[in-house]
């Protein structure tokens, strides 16, 4: 399976309008970015790759944020920890026995292609999730049992139709462009470019692209993959609220009837903060918060080139069934 970043630039069809103008009597670092009507200035093309995970550790239970000595030896871990060059082929896991590159197993693909980010948020916070406090997805018992279920079905190579395969694996949604977007193995990189009434979230993951009327209008009721988004201005802060997805998001545990809040703040020249607030009846006991910058990068985004749902299926089914010929089902 490659997911890669093809080296084929993608011609731009916008131009990104950046003005910046300095709020009278403030400090350059004060500095308020707008773009020519007056609006928050929150484009650009920036990352979000990072090694904060999304829900923290159980082995980091009670952490918020880590001291600098500390994030560096879990950094550290990380990087060894994820490094698929490092991997044993024949048990899929890491082994203490491999040293080196020229010693390591190859996964799905090598290292090479990764792009995942090499250290923890600037505040060093040990999961992307801020609220709950716990930093961990509030799921119902029955999603999780569900959940558990559904993995093992997977594992025992269970697959007799193509909608048992993910939306990543049909490449119909990247798993971190969402929305909402979240860090994951690579590809995370965002445009993000802003008209007097509109703003358009193009993500390099899957070629997503969101236009996104700012009118704080209502919402439609056709139901889409990446749902029917409307954003409106809160002061400083972007809001873009998301609602009648088709089924699922890329994001784990969602439904149809994900409700998403998204919030874009420009903290800086070269960071917006992105936070967003999911809440969905079937699968949460409560709404949960996460929040992470988005830094800029130097462009141009890369054409994605997703080859499982396009000429793979076939091979995953054919895959699935030789393995379960019986089709046995784990039954809840």
């Amino acid at each position: 399976m490659m997911r890669s970043r093809m080296c084929v630039l993608i011609a731009m069809l916008l131009v990104v309008p950046i003005v910046g103008v300095a709020q009278s009597g403030s400090n350059a670092s004060d500095e308020v970015l707008r773009t020519p009507d007056g609006q928050p200035d929150i484009s650009g093309i920036f990352t979000f790759r990072t090694l904060t995970p999304l829900e923290r550790p159980s082995a980091l239970a009670g952490q918020d944020t880590l001291d600098a000595e500390s994030a560096a030896q879990f950094e550290a871990s990380e990087r060894i920890r994820l490094n698929r060059d490092l991997y044993d082929p024949e048990t899929g896991a890491p082994s203490a026995g491999y040293q080196s590159r020229a010693e390591g197993g190859v996964l799905s693909y090598n290292e090479f292609w990764y792009e995942r980010g090499v250290e923890l948020t600037s505040d060093k916070r040990t999961s992307l999730i801020i609220d709950p406090p716990d930093g961990r997805i509030p799921f119902t018992d029955k999603h999780r049992e569900e959940r558990r279920v559904r993995r093992l079905n997977l594992r025992n190579g269970f697959a007799d139709h193509y909608t048992d395969r993910s939306l990543g694996d049909r490449c119909l949604m990247g798993f971190n462009a969402g929305p909402p977007m979240t860090a994951a193995s690579y590809n995370n990189n965002v445009h993000i470019l802003q008209t007097p009434g509109q703003v358009v979230i193009i993500n390099e993951m899957v070629h997503n692209a969101r236009i996104i009327p700012i009118d704080g209008g209502e919402h439609g009721s056709l139901r889409q993959w990446s749902g029917d988004s409307r954003a409106h201005w809160e002061g400083e802060t972007l809001v873009i609220e998301t609602l009648n997805f088709r089924t699922e998001t890329s994001l784990r545990g969602s439904t149809k009837d994900t409700h998403l809040i998204e919030r874009l703040r420009r903290l800086d020249r070269d960071t917006v903060m992105y936070e967003f607030t999911v809440q969905d009846p079937n699968t949460l006991t409560a709404p949960w918060t996460a929040a992470m910058p988005l830094r800029r990068t130097d462009g141009p985004l890369f054409e994605y080139a997703c080859h499982e749902g396009n000429i793979g299926m076939e091979g995953i089914m054919a895959g699935a069934r030789r393995k379960n010929p019986e089709k046995v089902v784990v039954e809840q």
